[in-house]
């Protein structure tokens, strides 16, 4: 039967393919060519099967929520309780990156919870357990492919493997003048493996068994970036760029195989650099999907970085990302709570719609609430709006009755004056009005 892409690559129709496309008001072909030419991605591995949904170019802007247990909170029910909120909300994916408890059991209860697409790192677990030693330096490629294996006749839909890292590319991050050095946990590992053991990237150079392996379980490729910025100083390095130039040669190489791949973009940036680095990525990349995690456009708002994520990724967004990695309040501070889940996913989907109406796409939505609101019709107003229990409570606060707007306003509602006026002028167009 071969993969996904190679499905549509044949032309073939498929169930899948019909919904997405239902989902997102486009045609079955457009979908199924935009898998074809790797342009957009499905990930969809049949152990989990989740519900069909598709990352890419032409479609919405998805977003993903990161849950996942740690050492000094390791217990699995509130990671349960953060994906169901997540989903609430309106995450499209959700990634487990627990690193405490039981990680096996953690992963598969998830899954068996979760009907959206689901990733993992799997080298977060490998290098767990070695870390537990002292020896992430000794991991061996057994040890980093057996993980991955491991994930995925577990069901995860797509991996975050750290592929780009090389002895070339850890040359620049020696040369260079970065403040932070490398802040991905995965980039860490195996920068640090490439400096003990003075060898190559395991996943660089046995990269065609890792593709062997995704065509095999039908896992998508999220092709990491380990030296992604962890600050604004560090952001459109040499270190940065060298690594992306090497996963656009990986994105080839895969789409070759018939594996579908996504890219994964820069954590910190200005403003001003956001557009070019979108268009870079895709340039360099041949258009493929393109997840970033943020990027946050401030390192000084520690406790609000879901609102410095949410400015970087509407930029991104409208410039050519495709799926964003929510960021919580607590990014940098602590594991987030499930109230921080909560206004991660929001933050993220304001930033992920506001793109969509830049490229063209939703304004529906906005046109009913716009209606609504003319019309005081408040329960049209909390059935479009992203949170609806925050709306009604921000609206309880006072006392003004519906008809009559909200407490901001009282007696000098616009609308209601508007509205009152109009309405007899429609009623009476003839009328003479006089200025007093």
């Amino acid at each position: 039967m071969g993969t996904i892409m190679e499905l549509a690559r044949r032309g073939d129709s498929d169930e899948r393919f019909r919904k997405i496309a239902e989902t997102e008001g486009v045609t079955e072909r457009f979908v199924r060519d935009g898998i074809a030419s790797g342009r957009i991605c499905m990930p969809c591995n049949p152990v989990h099967n989740p519900v069909p949904a598709a990352i890419g170019e032409g479609l919405s802007v998805k977003i993903n929520a990161n849950i996942g247990t740690s050492r000094d909170m390791p217990d699995i029910e509130p990671e349960i309780r953060k994906m169901d909120i997540a989903l609430k909300y309106g995450a499209d994916a959700i990634m487990d990156l627990s690193t405490g408890g039981d990680i096996d059991a953690i992963r598969k209860t998830l899954l068996s919870r979760c009907d959206r697409m689901m990733g993992s790192v799997p080298i977060y677990e490998t290098g767990l357990t070695a870390a537990r030693k002292n020896a992430i330096v000794e991991l061996t490629e057994d040890d980093i492919f057996k993980g991955i294996e491991m994930h995925a006749k577990d069901g995860m839909d797509f991996m975050t493997v750290h592929c780009g890292i090389t002895k070339e590319t850890v040359r620049w991050i020696k040369k260079s003048d970065r403040l932070m050095d490398v802040v991905s946990r995965g980039g860490s590992f195996l920068t640090a493996w490439i400096l003990h053991n003075d060898e190559e990237n395991p996943l660089f150079r046995n990269y065609d068994y890792l593709l062997e392996l995704a065509r095999k379980y039908e896992f998508t490729l999220s092709l990491g970036d380990g030296f992604r910025p962890g600050c604004i100083n560090d952001a459109s390095d040499q270190a940065q760029i060298s690594e992306l130039m090497t996963l656009g040669h990986l994105v080839k190489r895969a789409r070759e195989a018939g594996v579908q791949a996504m890219v994964e973009g820069p954590g910190h940036m200005k403003m001003d650099e956001i557009a070019a680095n979108m268009k870079m990525q895709k340039t360099l990349c041949d258009g493929a999907p393109f997840y970033v995690l943020g990027p946050l456009v401030t390192d000084i708002a520690p406790g609000y970085d879901h609102i410095t994520s949410a400015i970087g990724g509407a930029i991104a967004a409208q410039n050519g990302a495709d799926f964003l990695c929510y960021v919580t309040p607590a990014e940098h501070l602590s594991l987030p709570d499930e109230e921080d889940v909560k206004q991660g996913v929001i933050a993220s989907k304001i930033a992920a719609h506001a793109a969509d109406l830049a490229k063209g796409r939703g304004k529906e939505l906005d046109d009913r609430m716009a209606r609504a609101r003319k019309a005081l019709d408040w329960d049209e107003m909390y059935d479009v709006c992203l949170d609806e229990e925050t709306a009604r409570r921000y609206r309880a606060r006072g006392c003004t009755e519906e008809k009559d707007g909200c407490s901001m306003c009282g007696d000098l509602c616009a609308v209601k004056i508007v509205n009152q006026y109009l309405i007899k002028d429609i009623e009476d167009p003839d009328k003479k009005y006089q200025c007093d």
